[in-house]
């Protein structure tokens, strides 16, 4: 299986489309206000869809991956995009940062590199 497409929930669908052109997605499919879609770097996409209420926060942490994450961090925050965290080391080798999108959906902007598929602790098949 492979995984290439995401949807999120959302009662401000123009609204969470400008904060994720900001992030650098690409808009493809513009159904605006009720869906859109949008085309990632890999070719994965990821798409928002219109409810009526509010999405209520699901657990589910989306993550995109930014090789110069720092820089990339930095560029955000002068567009106006708040951070929950700053980058900084984990122990799992990534480097990750938070934030949410404009309907609370937790959003990590991370580089792990080799250490994303290829961990030293990767189970040997």
């Amino acid at each position: 299986m492979n995984l290439n497409q995401i949807t999120i929930y959302s009662n401000k669908v123009a609204e969470t489309v400008e904060f994720y052109k900001k992030l650098g997605l690409v808009l493809i499919v513009d159904s605006i206000p009720r869906y859109c879609r949008f085309e990632c770097l890999n070719g994965t996409t990821f798409s928002i869809h219109e409810i009526a209420e509010s999405p209520q926060n699901n657990g589910v942490v989306i993550y995109f991956e930014c090789e110069h994450l720092d820089q990339k961090v930095a560029e955000l925050k002068e567009q106006g995009i708040e951070f929950e965290t700053e980058p900084s080391d984990k122990r799992w080798l990534w480097r990750e940062a938070y934030l949410k999108d404009p309907n609370g959906n937790k959003i990590c902007l991370f580089y792990a590199g080799e250490n994303r598929l290829n961990p030293p602790w990767r189970v040997k098949s």
